[in-house]
């Protein structure tokens, strides 16, 4: 259950209804805020659309960021969300083989992908060998904005345990066909 009230349109003075456009939890939370939803929802469009980022790569670094912290709010959402950008399955699944260490059948660059971010998740930042590892796959551009979309997702997860958001009814099959760990 939500520690704050979940808004809708009729409860924001008109200038602040767009916040809502998208009427997910998250945002209906965050319509408490609207200035802060707005600033938030402005990088979340960012990473998501305007990002040169390949948003496989950038998809597997927020499905990990959404496993490591448990958050079935995080890890449902981009389920669907990787999925709308093409991510196989296969490469879903292959987050949990990863996180143990094990081979998930994905090529280098992604599991270097996912060693960067559950190293940034896991602080203070990512490591020296990683950062270096990826300088010769990804441009500045590139490896900054893989930087910022791991920072923002570990704050994202952060904010929806804290606001305790519920995950939406549309959202529950994507955790029983990709349970998180207990």
């Amino acid at each position: 259950m939500a520690r704050l009230p979940y808004l809708d349109p009729l409860d924001l003075p008109p200038e602040h209804r767009d916040i809502l456009a998208r009427p997910i939890a998250l945002n209906r939370i965050l319509a408490n805020s609207p200035g802060a939803a707005q600033t938030i929802e402005n990088l979340g469009m960012f990473v998501r659309h305007r990002s040169r980022l390949d948003p496989r790569l950038r998809q597997l670094a927020i499905l990990q960021v959404g496993w490591l912290a448990r958050s079935p709010y995080e890890w449902s959402h981009h389920i669907r969300i990787s999925r709308d950008f093409g991510v196989p399955d296969a490469d879903i699944a292959a987050i949990a083989s990863e996180t143990e260490g094990q081979d998930s059948g994905l090529e280098p660059l992604a599991r270097m992908v996912l060693r960067g971010a559950r190293e940034m998740y896991h602080g203070p930042g990512m490591s020296a060998a990683t950062f270096d590892a990826l300088r010769a796959h990804l441009d500045a551009e590139r490896l900054t904005e893989l930087t910022v979309v791991v920072a923002f997702y570990c704050g994202v997860v952060r904010l929806l345990a804290t606001l305790e958001v519920d995950v939406e009814p549309d959202y529950l099959p994507c955790l029983q066909e990709f349970p998180l760990p207990r």
